[in-house]
């Protein structure tokens, strides 16, 4: 085994994963020649498999698609923390939400938190985000060349933004489509250095507002139940029965079937926009030469268990959409089934520019996922809660999930507990806690979440 760093070393000793030869070196470098610009998509509470290359039966999203077509679609990529500004600082700076510090929505990431986009700003490129910041500090005093956003949630119908930080202003339209025509805007403008460029939608946030253009969608067409859909919570703890955001009990979401609609809705109207940027990247010549990047910042219930929402560490919650396309790269039409999370992104893309990693990052690059190579690779990781009491009351938890099993610990009094046989039982209907055959079990997941969270440097330990 080449060069890998102590850190890595501790975590896959630790993990007893250290069989495979594999080099992963704290630097990195890009393919030899011009450095790449990079595309970052993101969906605000967009679920993996809420895409048709992901299998979905109701909606069409052929742009998503053709990211996946001319690359690569990895089928379990998670967030650590399902929950909107804590997710977005963790992809920012490649930090669990522990170590990063923004622990619940509404909160502005510290400035001694240094982004992926000030680390790529330095070495040489120039950096805009278009889209939903979502933290307090708006992007402000963080150097980039081009800002277009709006504070907080900001509104789906003629949204209010600032650009480049000047006065809050209407831009008439819809927000999925005033964003990517800023986006085309800021492609169209000459650019001497490598860009990097996030494109971070609003949709598909509750409350649901799609463009006029797709309020007759899906009007013919009943939604289908999830087969959790009438969920008893039989032998689950209070934690999870008196979670905050079943259907039915909120105005907004007072079926399934009115609610998956506009969801959908939404979706439909950034696959539309995504595929108007991508035409441009085509149009301008940056195409070969350019990472897309498509995610979603938190996962979503959508009737399973009965509930709407996220927070929760079921794998609904916790699992999002990646595509990645990079031709000079990625074979087209691959998959991978590798875990991806999302404090990997800050890391994988410092790592394709070719620029240092610092070693503060608690991500991993996933470059070597996208060559296709043989790799060592994570086989757990540790997911947190933080923000109760809160909308939705859904108490603190942290687990572990492993492509097996899944253990979560509510851990504040009364504590509660979860474990799953995610093999036998992917719904996560048929908790094991107190069954004695899995006793072994419970004792590893619960030893091995100690040593993540030593790892993971958790000040709460």
């Amino acid at each position: 085994m080449n060069n890998i760093s102590r850190r890595d070393f501790i975590k896959y000793s630790s993990a007893g994963l250290l069989g495979s030869a594999f080099t992963f070196g704290t630097y990195s470098c890009a393919p030899k020649g011009k450095k790449p610009n990079f595309v970052f998509f993101m969906t605000d509470d967009q679920r993996w498999d809420g895409m048709s290359c992901a299998g979905n039966p109701v909606i069409k999203t052929p742009n998503m698609d053709r990211i996946a077509e001319g690359g690569v679609r990895f089928t379990n990529m998670f967030v650590t923390t399902s929950l909107c500004g804590p997710s977005r600082a963790s992809i920012l700076t490649g930090k669990y939400v522990h170590n990063h510090g923004v622990r619940r929505n509404g909160m502005s990431l510290p400035m001694e938190q240094k982004t992926f986009l000030e680390i790529l700003k330095e070495a040489g490129y120039e950096t805009a985000f278009i889209g939903k910041w979502h933290n307090r500090d708006r992007a402000e005093n963080r150097g980039l060349d081009y800002y277009f956003g709006f504070k907080g949630q900001g509104r789906y119908n003629n949204p209010i933004a600032s650009e480049n930080f000047g006065p809050d202003t209407e831009y008439k339209g819809h927000v999925s489509d005033v964003l990517a025509d800023h986006t085309i805007k800021y492609l169209e403008m000459e650019h001497e250095k490598p860009f990097c460029l996030l494109l971070w939608f609003k949709a598909p946030h509750r409350s649901w507002h799609p463009a006029e253009r797709f309020k007759g969608l899906y009007k013919d067409i009943k939604m289908p139940e999830p087969a959790t859909f009438h969920d008893t919570y039989e032998g689950k703890p209070d934690a999870v029965k008196n979670a905050d955001m079943k259907i039915g009990d909120f105005k907004d979401v007072p079926d399934l079937d009115t609610f998956l609609k506009d969801y959908y809705r939404c979706i439909v109207g950034v696959d539309e926009n995504v595929g108007r940027v991508l035409d441009a990247l085509d149009s301008l010549g940056y195409e070969d030469n350019t990472v897309v990047l498509y995610t979603g910042d938190n996962g979503f219930f959508l009737g399973e268990h009965h509930f709407f929402d996220k927070r929760l560490m079921y794998e609904e919650s916790i699992r999002v959409p990646l595509l990645v396309k990079y031709p000079k790269m990625i074979k087209p039409g691959t998959t991978n089934e590798e875990m991806v999370l999302n404090v990997d992104f800050a890391p994988t893309i410092l790592a394709l520019a070719g620029t240092p990693i610092p070693e503060t990052m608690d991500g991993e690059s996933f470059k070597p996922l996208l060559r296709g190579k043989e790799t060592l690779w994570r086989e757990d990781f540790l997911y947190e809660y933080y923000e109760y009491p809160a909308v939705h009351m859904v108490r603190k938890n942290r687990g572990v999930r492993t492509k097996r099993w899944k253990y979560i610990h509510y851990f504040e009094e009364p504590q509660e507990f979860e474990l799953y046989d995610l093999q036998n039982d992917p719904h996560e209907m048929h908790n094991l806690i107190n069954d004695p055959a899995y006793k072994d079990v419970l004792e590893q997941l619960k030893a091995r979440m100690t040593v993540l969270r030593k790892e993971l440097k958790d000040p709460d330990l």
